[in-house]
């Protein structure tokens, strides 16, 4: 058995392949594409014994590994007849090992430790390409909200009225459309109710626009307090480029909410996870995602738990006890567990006896919402294991909705 270490880089990449002896047998630098692939090919051992044993390739960090999943590189070295195993470097290697080098450290570490790191997982090409889509709409969605926030506080200055109007959901439709004509209040103040329909219609909405717009126009016409003129000017500049941004994102989110309903709905397990309450497309895909498709990866429930961070940590030291909150987590995965837990509330019965269960012992929201979706996840386990869809009553067992 050899062991390869691959310390990944921008432009090349560092290569080093030893023994079971810790013996170098190959270690150099490849270049990032394909001559880089021939040749770190060319670098494996060629006798005919070693052409039978199959190797193992290590990553400097499991948050490496994720993030080069859609390299081309990384994408040739799944082709190859390789065991690729992810290392952490929470173990401060260099510090117990004084072997130099980032590449012949990483093989060194799959020599002797292997057993303490797991096997990278294979998910399908489907699936990545979900991933990439969920991450880049759900990056997008908080983009968004930093922006609303920055216009909330823009119009809290100078522009109390919008708020009046529109309340805290700046990126609304109502909102966008009204801004983007009237970034000020002088502006607001002259809008007639039929620009103001107009507006509405442009926007995006189709019912009670007469009655809408006679409350926007109110609202922009209640008597607030003035800014000075050129700073009014100003505001409304950043006024409009807010306006602007939240709109380009509302336009790119809807995009890549079509390509994510067709990409999810070509998944064999979207049938499942669409079947598990609270779970709708935009979510069901991140949750898929961020989990993956590799049967293998989990050993059972506990570990798809731990991955996504649901299930809590004990500490006990004599008489001391204390349950907390797992900090070291796929915190994309937590935040859809967190959303699925919530919305599963008005879609299940038992989830929301489960919930009630834990509240009535004492639990604040959070820990309730955290413990339903340590349950939700298993259950998901459950049905993907068995290939079967979600049922309520199997679910949760009927002690469990009677004592809530």
């Amino acid at each position: 058995m050899v062991f390869v270490g691959i310390d990944w880089a921008e432009k090349h990449h560092d290569v080093c392949i030893i023994d079971k002896e810790d013996t170098i047998l190959a270690k150099g630098r490849v270049v990032d594409g394909v001559e880089g692939i021939a040749r770190l090919h060319a670098m494996s051992p060629t006798t005919s014994r070693n052409r039978k044993r199959r190797s193992w390739v290590s990553r400097p960090t499991v948050g490496s590994w994720s993030g080069l999943s859609s390299r081309p590189a990384t994408r040739c070295s799944r082709s190859t007849r390789c065991r690729r195993t992810a290392t952490a470097t929470a173990i401060r290697p260099r510090e117990r090992n004084q072997t130099p080098g980032d590449a012949n450290l990483l093989a060194d570490i799959v020599r002797t430790d292997r057993h303490n790191h797991r096997q990278v997982a294979g998910d399908s090409e489907l699936v990545e390409a979900i991933k990439l889509l969920t991450r880049t709409h759900q990056s997008f969605v908080w983009q968004r909200q930093r922006h609303v926030n920055r216009l909330r506080s823009t119009l809290r200055e100078f522009y109390p009225q919008a708020l009046e109007a529109f309340g805290t959901d700046l990126s609304f439709m109502d909102a966008v459309a009204i801004l983007s004509i009237a970034p000020t209040p002088d502006l607001g103040r002259r809008l007639s109710r039929s620009k103001i329909a107009s507006a509405l219609k442009k926007g995006g909405r189709q019912k009670n626009i007469q009655a809408r717009a006679e409350k926007i126009q109110d609202a922009l016409r209640s008597t607030q307090l003035q800014a000075a003129p050129r700073v009014t000017g100003a505001y409304g500049t950043v006024t409009s480029s807010l306006v602007r941004l939240i709109a380009g994102f509302n336009d790119q989110i809807a995009d890549l909410d079509q390509e994510l309903e067709s990409s999810f709905e070509d998944h064999p397990d979207a049938k499942i996870l669409r079947s598990l309450p609270g779970l709708g497309t935009v979510l069901g895909a991140r949750v898929l995602a961020e989990f993956g498709d590799d049967r293998t990866r989990y050993a059972d429930a506990r570990s798809r738990r731990n991955y996504a961070g649901t299930s809590p940590i004990t500490r006990a030291s004599g008489t001391r006890r204390v349950v907390l909150a797992r900090f070291a987590r796929n915190e994309r995965l937590f935040n859809a567990c967190y959303l699925w837990a919530f919305a599963s509330l008005t879609a299940s019965p038992g989830a929301r006896a489960y919930y009630d269960l834990h509240r009535g012992r004492g639990k604040t929201h959070n820990q309730a919402l955290r413990a339903l979706a340590n349950r939700l996840v298993a259950i998901l386990h459950g049905c993907l294991r068995h290939g079967q869809p979600y049922d309520d009553s199997v679910a949760w067992p009927a002690d469990v909705q009677t004592a809530a």
